[in-house]
């Protein structure tokens, strides 16, 4: 088994566009406009599951772990809505553009360069969040059981990632990539995609049990992504820790 989640080619495949993370018009645009709902699920998420009353500051000194947070645009909502943010990306390029956009905006936000089986197993969190990442690593399995490592007792931990179907070949990267030009060629390989049923076994391994899992689509009339039944394509799951 690797003892290494990092995916070089990957990690320089973002890297060349790092530059670009905060720019809504940008390379990241797709991320952009999936933003709110992601962000929504994850306060709705947490105020159901820690029966959270402040309305302000719902996620107040909810300790949060952001994997692969890219320029930050997960971390600087969520640590708004009150939470304490670290967030680790393999990517150096990607930890200096978020560390410079948090100072930009007076957010505390403990940015690292690392890789979850690279952090001190003694550290525990809240809350993991593993955001359009798992379809990146390097051996899923040995990712997630160091994800949920740091995750405390009765911890959330979140998952959104791609289903491996043939609707998803066709529309996110036939579609996204070669016809919509919403995402660089070579974003996604279809071999990484990890099916739902996959993922539950795999995080079952690390007692981590599902709690609910919803499709992501998106409606073209409406330029917006709307939760949805159907997960063929984009999935999110909330997962709780026993």
């Amino acid at each position: 088994m690797k003892n290494n989640t990092i995916n070089k080619e990957e990690i320089e495949k973002f890297s060349k566009i790092a530059e670009e993370w905060w720019d809504p018009e940008g390379k990241f645009k797709p991320l952009h406009k999936f933003n709110p709902i992601r962000i929504s699920y994850i306060r709705d998420g947490l105020i159901q599951s820690f029966k959270i009353k402040n309305e302000l500051k719902p996620l107040e000194n909810i300790k949060i772990l952001d994997i692969g947070c890219g320029g930050g645009l997960l971390s600087e909502p969520l640590t708004r809505l009150g939470a304490k943010v670290t967030g680790i990306d393999a990517s150096s390029k990607n930890i200096e553009i978020a560390k410079l956009h948090a100072k930009k905006n007076n957010l505390k936000i403990d940015y690292k360069c690392a890789s979850p089986e690279k952090l001190d197993s003694n550290l525990k969190f809240d809350v993991i969040l593993n955001m359009e990442i798992v379809e990146h690593v390097e051996n899923v399995d040995f990712f997630l059981s160091s994800c949920a490592k740091l995750l405390k007792k009765n911890g959330i931990m979140f998952v959104a990632t791609l289903n491996k179907t043939l609707k998803s070949y066709l529309f996110a990267i036939i579609g996204a990539e070669y016809i919509l030009r919403w995402l660089p060629i070579g974003t996604h390989e279809w071999e990484k995609f990890v099916k739902p049923n996959d993922l539950i076994k795999i995080l079952e391994k690390y007692n981590l049990k599902l709690d609910v899992l919803n499709g992501m689509k998106f409606d073209l009339f409406k330029d917006k992504w709307f939760i949805s039944s159907d997960s063929s394509i984009n999935y999110i799951g909330k997962f709780s820790k026993n």
